[in-house]
């Protein structure tokens, strides 16, 4: 079936591949998935190998409707509709569900977010995005952006193989790679934190004081003296500080 560029449809091809993205997804707590765009089945079919049942969200009316007759006497529901825009208690999703797709770059961010935001979160968030999308959201001090840190706020994050272009129909022009989210039980910075965190990235190439004298318009020896008691140099970058820096630095500027 031929693929729509306008959904971003690359299909992984290669088996063991598609096995080590279902295992990663596997838990002892659940038999149920929420696969999204589960496309030709591909990943249907491996994560069949650990789960009892998938719950499969496909946008493409030609995909769902095609998809159960691949799967005859398996447990397999298909839902015709946009991940982003379903809301979650409609599904017939259990206490314990893990969720896990092969999906576009330009909604990777957008699902993010409402998984680790949603009331009936997932235990896990199995995803193969775009290698440097995968990179970022596990990226460290000093390489950190909005995306790494709003999803290390709310989940450990951790990197799988990478998979490169060559394994899917038809290649992308980028490599791919698998990224696991388990989301926390207690976020590890406030909301108010987070608001500071994206005054802070107005520009991120820029000086985080610079930024926040845009953002915030608090003067700026305030703001000079707020990073000498933080213990954090007026030339760091956004991207230079940690979880811990961030969450310090709001309790110093806006409380």
């Amino acid at each position: 079936m031929k693929n729509r560029k306008s959904l971003g449809q690359h299909w992984l091809k290669d088996r063991d591949m598609l096995l080590d993205i279902a295992d990663s997804a596997s838990s002892e707590n659940t038999d149920t998935v929420l696969e999204i765009g589960p496309g030709l089945g591909t990943l249907t079919s491996a994560l069949f190998k650990f789960f009892n049942k998938v719950i499969a969200v496909e946008l493409d009316d030609r995909l769902a409707e095609n998809l159960p007759k691949s799967f005859p006497g398996k447990n397999l529901e298909v839902v015709h509709n946009d991940v982003l825009s379903i809301n979650l208690s409609d599904l017939n999703l259990p206490e314990h569900y893990v969720v896990a797709g092969n999906i576009p770059y330009y909604i990777t961010s957008p699902i993010i977010q409402k998984f680790l935001h949603a009331d009936h979160r997932p235990e896990k968030i199995v995803l193969l995005i775009q290698k440097e999308v995968a990179e970022r959201l596990a990226a460290a001090p000093g390489d950190y952006s909005i995306l790494g840190l709003s999803a290390q706020i709310y989940a450990k994050v951790s990197l799988g193989p990478v998979v490169k272009r060559e394994f899917f129909t038809p290649p992308p022009k980028v490599d791919s790679q698998v990224v696991i989210l388990e989301p926390l039980a207690t976020p590890l910075a406030s909301e108010k934190t987070m608001s500071l965190i994206k005054l802070g990235f107005i520009s991120p190439r820029k000086k985080l004081i610079t930024n926040l004298l845009v953002g915030l318009k608090l003067p700026k020896e305030r703001l000079q003296a707020a990073f000498y008691d933080c213990k954090i140099s007026d030339n760091a970058r956004p991207a230079d500080l940690s979880i811990e820096d961030w969450c310090t630095l709001e309790k110093c500027l806006l409380n």
